[in-house]
Parts: C-alpha cells; structure tokens; sequence
C-alpha cells in the first residue's frame, strides 16, 4: 500500500523545539527525527526536523493514525485528493502543527506545517492506480 513516508517540519526561533517534537510524535510516535540547520529570511536561525519511515509496523500505525481524522477533514481531502498527488503517485499533506502538538490532526492547506509525503505503492505506479489505493486508505 505504502512504500515509504517522509516528513519535515520547521521549527523557528520562537518556537520550542521539545514541543515540535511533541507535535511530530502525534503523527509518528516512532520517528527519532533528523535535524538540519538552515537560514531564515532575516538571518535567523531555522531547525528542520525531517525523517523518512519505511518500516512496514510504523506505517501501518501511521495509517491507523489518519483512519482516526475527523470526517470533514477526510472528505475535504478525498475532494481534492487530485491536487494532493503528483503523478509518480506521492501523496502531499499538511498537518497543523499547533493542532497536532494537543493531539488533534488537522489538514491544513498552507501555513505553519508539518510537511507529509507518502509514497504510495501503485502497480503499475500511475496516479490513478495510486489515488485508488489513497481512497482505500481514508476509507472511500
């Protein structure tokens, strides 16, 4: 269903890096994350936290995960699923990273994010093969 699943998440110099975390945890309770430093716009120093999860156990819990999603937000992404997805069948999402801190997923559009790409397992890998398989997935 799932090849692998990647992340990353900004944390900025206002922001406490112990809470990002915590906000990752909601979505991979598993993930040691990665950190990379970059620059921000003005100079200031930006953290990137970033994994990838391949294991088959941790993406069946991330599936468990986005099952549980409130039902709005899963048919607002179901309605646009076709925007979410390139066409190598990687599926695009945005968790609030504030949301996901207090334990509750939101999907978000744009905005203050962690980042979510899932690469799903589509044979033969077209995006409708693999937006089948995203369907099946939120339960369709």
């Amino acid at each position: 269903m799932i090849h692998n699943i990647s992340y990353r998440v900004f944390v900025y110099g206002t922001e406490n890096e112990e809470k990002v975390k915590g906000a990752v945890k909601t979505l991979f309770p598993n993930s040691h994350p990665q950190t990379d430093t970059t620059e921000g716009y003005f100079k200031n120093p930006v953290l990137i936290l970033h994994d990838k999860i391949s294991k088959n156990r941790e993406i069946k819990n991330f599936i468990m995960i986005l099952k549980e999603i409130d039902a709005a937000s899963k048919k607002r992404l179901l309605s646009g699923l076709e925007n979410k997805m390139d066409e190598r069948g990687n599926l695009f999402l945005r968790f609030n990273k504030q949301r996901a801190y207090l334990g509750d997923l939101k999907i978000i559009e744009h905005g203050d994010a962690i980042h979510v790409k899932i690469n799903i397992a589509a044979y033969p890998a077209k995006k409708e093969n693999a937006m089948e398989i995203a369907r099946d997935i939120f339960g369709a």
